[in-house]
């Protein structure tokens, strides 16, 4: 079986795994190497058997926890070659293990065919995966402010789609965030809000998407209910009935691939 375990989904940290029989791919190292150690032992998975790990971008709520991780596995860690530069100035010990990743280009990871392709985001040489497996494919698009035309492109006929609902646009417009960093965010290279979500949802399962899963949703900006309503009204009216659910912030949750 193949299947997305989500480790952590939010502002304070994002990790996620994808695993076959055989293989495991680690999806950013958001959160401490204690905590992502404590949830692969619940798995029944150890760091050691991890074949890689992906970096999306740079920026804290998906890289603290890396280092450490360095120091306990042996598997590369890719990452597009201007976050790759990033994280070689940010750590020790990388010089030997960034495996540089090109959007667009496909490569292989065991039985997985992983393709990369740009987001907007204000981190060098940020990314989201498209993932190919026998069981079913898997989208993840989060820390993009909008939808990339690459996205558009490649990520339609995914069986099932990670997508970013970072925040309401009201509730973050009204709450008590200082208005530079309203503008980041509500800006094209910030994070997608629950409509556009909804929007490119529905897009997707009228390509044939069947599961869509919530992620990286704001704890300030937003709420699991305010996310899961607004995407599923933007379903009911492209007269769509995929399966969807938020991620949970700070805990495991398990998602089975289907073709």
């Amino acid at each position: 079986m193949t299947t997305i375990h989500t480790l952590a989904s939010g502002s304070s940290g994002n990790a996620l795994v994808l695993s076959w029989d055989g293989g495991h791919i680690l999806v950013d190292a958001g959160i401490s190497c204690r905590r992502i150690r404590s949830a692969l032992l619940q798995l029944d998975i150890s760091l050691q058997d991890l074949n890689a790990v992906l970096i999306t971008h740079t920026h804290s709520d998906h890289i603290s926890g890396l280092q450490t991780l360095l120091k306990n596995t042996a598997c590369p860690i890719c990452a597009t070659p201007q976050a790759g530069e990033d994280l070689l100035w940010r750590m020790n010990g990388l010089d030997s293990r960034i495996q540089e990743v090109y959007p667009g280009t496909p490569f292989a990871i065991g039985i997985c065919t992983v393709t990369p392709f740009p987001t907007s985001h204000d981190s060098p040489g940020s990314c989201g995966y498209r993932f190919d497996t026998p069981a079913g494919s898997v989208g993840l698009l989060t820390d993009s402010g909008i939808v990339t035309p690459e996205a558009e492109d490649l990520l339609p006929g995914v069986s099932t789609m990670i997508l970013e609902a970072n925040h309401d646009v009201e509730m973050l417009k009204s709450g008590p965030y200082p208005a530079a960093l309203k503008r980041r965010i509500l800006g094209p290279m910030g994070h997608l809000c629950n409509e556009d979500a909804g929007r490119f949802a529905a897009a997707l399962a009228c390509r044939g998407t069947r599961k869509i899963l919530l992620a990286h949703l704001s704890a300030e900006n937003n709420t699991p209910a305010m996310a899961w309503n607004a995407v599923a009204r933007a379903l009911a009216a492209a007269d769509q009935t995929p399966t969807l659910a938020v991620l949970p912030r700070n805990e495991t949750g398990s998602f089975p691939i289907e073709g």
